[in-house]
């Protein structure tokens, strides 16, 4: 898959003296796609360019290989004092109640118009710093990043308060108002896909927005700054900052006049944005955080795309999502049938897990070599304790972040396998005997963020999705959001929701407006 790298003449220069790219292209010359794609490596405030006001870079690295992709400018808090004074400006005088909803919604149409015709060159880069198989990056990430973007420039001209019934000397009504200048912090697995889920909502309610993106997988969000002047945003409206999460993300959490904050990630990290919200300006929280979902399959399901749609529940992007469906609860009529049809699939993919651009890859590295060694201390952790690895349980090939397909059975519940997150493409299959067993072990977590639910039954399915304490259920079928559906966890998988007109009323706050009509004292 080696592509050639240019860098165009250093005219970027931090601070500290250190040269770096102002622009960066990358030429493709893959089976799977051929061409190039650039992106500007600096800081976009103010609809420009610019340098950190510190200097500092971040390496972004090819999962695949392994190898320096590009180095990006790195930001600190002075740059996001900066970006705060001119995006609360922008507010106050061209976005906001100063832009109709009408007109925000024709520039999130033409962002999404953008999107689309550069389809090809985001689905790379996607691939290039994720490690997604292109074709998935492209068809699935890219294009529903973009159908997403849409869906909410349909929302831009319809937020609208109620009027309220109270006496005859008293007209009511509520407003609801944009808060102003908002934080989001959007995390490395699904970079394109959470950047839309995030700025749609926020632009359509008239919102400004200071965006941080994953370091480890920077470049979408960097080719989306590049299109935001081109759709017609006002300067100010949109500023995307690159960072580390203990020095950029900590600065927007704690920001004083940031009126929110959205963070997607871990659990761990989700306390930390909640702990300094509430220690700075108790600004509003939004927080989409980690999982352990459990997948059920009773006796009656239609065994075939079970197996199917189990496999993408917990192999697709690797592992690498917060709904994963790592627990396989099987009925014990199928589950014999079911452990050898899901093995078959997990062998299938580890024998196509390679190259991201190579046409007959399906399943990628892990996004780093930090994740990699997460993923395989569970792994090991699991053999150590007893369970019975099935197929894979090792390294994939010499070069990249690349690990097999697992899959445990003989499983016990205290196993660390069971009970955290791995965030990784190992499945733990686990027989059980009724309904009433396996609703109490399915919800045997901290977490409770998506359940998945396979039976012909309908009566059975729908007690079963209203039994499980998670925020999405998916009744035959796994990991399927759509953008008009609410998306949140229940319990430690997060506060608030995103997608849907529920995202709507979690970026305005509302105002009762009471005016006298004729009381007197």
């Amino acid at each position: 898959m080696l592509s050639s790298l240019e860098l165009s003449p250093p005219t970027f220069y931090s601070p500290d003296k250190t040269a770096m790219p102002q622009e960066f292209t990358y030429n493709f010359d893959t089976l799977a796609f051929k061409g190039s794609a650039t992106v500007n490596t600096g800081l976009f405030i103010g609809g420009k360019w610019v340098d950190p006001v510190e200097g500092g870079t971040l390496d972004v690295i090819n999962p695949a290989t392994g190898q320096l992709i590009t180095t990006i400018a790195a930001g600190s808090a002075k740059d996001i004092d900066i970006a705060v004074a001119i995006a609360k400006k922008a507010y106050k005088t061209s976005w906001g109640m100063k832009c109709p909803g009408a007109e925000r919604g024709k520039m999130l149409n033409k962002l999404a118009d953008l999107m689309e015709e550069n389809l090809d060159e985001f689905g790379a880069l996607e691939a290039l710093d994720c490690g997604k198989v292109f074709m998935r990056a492209k068809m699935m990430d890219i294009v529903g990043a973009a159908a997403c973007i849409r869906y909410y420039a349909g929302w831009a001209d319809k937020i609208q308060g109620k009027t309220l019934e109270s006496n005859d000397k008293k007209f009511a009504y509520t407003r609801h108002e944009p808060f102003g200048v908002v934080g989001q912090i959007v995390p490395w697995n699904f970079p394109m896909g959470m950047t839309a889920w995030k700025i749609g909502p926020a632009l359509a309610t008239g919102n400004t927005i200071i965006l941080k993106p994953s370091e480890m997988t920077p470049l979408t969000a960097l080719k989306l700054a590049g299109l935001i002047n081109q759709a017609g945003f006002p300067p100010g409206v949109v500023n995307i900052i690159n960072g580390l999460g203990p020095v950029v993300g900590q600065a927007i959490s704690e920001h004083p006049l940031i009126e929110k904050v959205a963070f997607t990630g871990s659990t761990l990290t989700g306390r930390k944005v909640l702990k300094a919200a509430a220690e700075s300006n108790l600004k509003d929280v939004t927080l989409e955080l980690g999982g352990k979902s459990p997948t059920i399959i009773f006796d009656d399901a239609d065994l075939e795309q079970a197996v199917k749609w189990a496999s993408f529940g917990i192999f697709y992007n690797m592992g690498q999502a917060c709904t994963a469906g790592s627990r396989i609860f099987v009925q014990e009529g199928i589950y014999e049938k079911f452990k050898e049809a899901f093995t078959a699939v997990a062998k299938h993919l580890g024998e196509n897990t390679g190259d991201p651009f190579h046409p007959s890859s399906q399943h990628g590295p892990q996004v780093s070599q930090t994740q990699f060694e997460r993923v395989m201390g569970y792994i090991n952790s699991g053999k150590e304790a007893g369970a019975k690895v099935l197929i894979g349980g090792e390294r994939h090939g010499n070069e990249g972040y690349f690990i097999q397909p697992t899959v445990f059975t003989d499983t016990t519940p205290d196993m660390k396998i069971i009970k955290e997150e791995i965030f990784g493409p190992v499945a733990s299959i686990i027989k059980f005997k009724d309904e009433e067993e396996v609703i109490e072990r399915a919800n045997d977590t901290t977490y409770g963020l998506g359940c998945n639910v396979f039976t012909q039954n309908v009566t059975r399915a729908i007690r079963v999705a209203h039994e499980l304490e998670a925020g999405s259920a998916w009744v035959n079928c796994a990991q399927a959001s759509d953008p008009t559906v609410p998306f949140g966890g229940y319990k430690q998988s997060g506060i608030g929701r995103e997608l849907g007109e529920y995202a709507i009323a979690t970026y305005t706050q509302v105002k009762g407006v009471h005016i006298n009509m004729g009381t007197r004292l």
